[in-house]
């Protein structure tokens, strides 16, 4: 029988925990790809313990957030998803799908605030209809060749 501190090594998978950091070092599969389409409604999705929010640009790329703007915290599934990124209702912030800030309304034109604000953003690939995204650190592996998702998408 396992001890409580065994036990909760091996079923915790928020961020710090030991089983979280090994989770983290591999490509989870999060949604289908037909959930998002471009510049619609954002997605609220948890993986690994943490709350994040799913959109697709207007390009039809897929980005992953932690769930709130950097700035004021702000829920950003009530952000807007225009013009090639997510825009916070708050103060109007907009960040790229690599958690970029690309716009402050609320700032001079001449200034370099945006570019110290990141919003934290996770790599995201799609294969056979569905989304996977990669919460570790450094570069991500490969995505894994599973019978399964090497299939074209008209057989998925």
């Amino acid at each position: 029988m396992l001890s409580t501190n065994d036990n909760d090594a091996l079923t915790r998978v928020g961020p710090g925990s030991v089983m979280g950091e090994l989770m983290r070092r591999y490509w989870i599969p999060a949604m289908l790809s037909r959930e998002l389409q471009p510049d619609s409604d954002t997605l609220r999705i948890r993986l690994l313990n943490e709350d994040l929010i799913a959109f697709r640009d207007t390009q039809g790329r897929v980005g992953v957030f932690a769930a709130n703007c950097p700035h004021r915290g702000a829920d950003l599934f009530f952000a807007r998803n225009e013009e090639s990124g997510l825009r916070c209702i708050y103060h109007g912030w907009k960040f790229d799908i690599t958690g970029a800030c690309v716009d402050m309304p609320n700032e001079p034109e001449d200034t370099v605030f945006q570019h110290k604000v990141r919003q934290t953003a996770y790599p995201c690939l799609e294969r056979s209809g569905m989304v996977w995204v990669y919460m570790g650190q450094g570069e991500p592996p490969e995505l894994p060749d599973l019978e399964w998702n090497m299939l074209p998408d008209d057989h998925v």
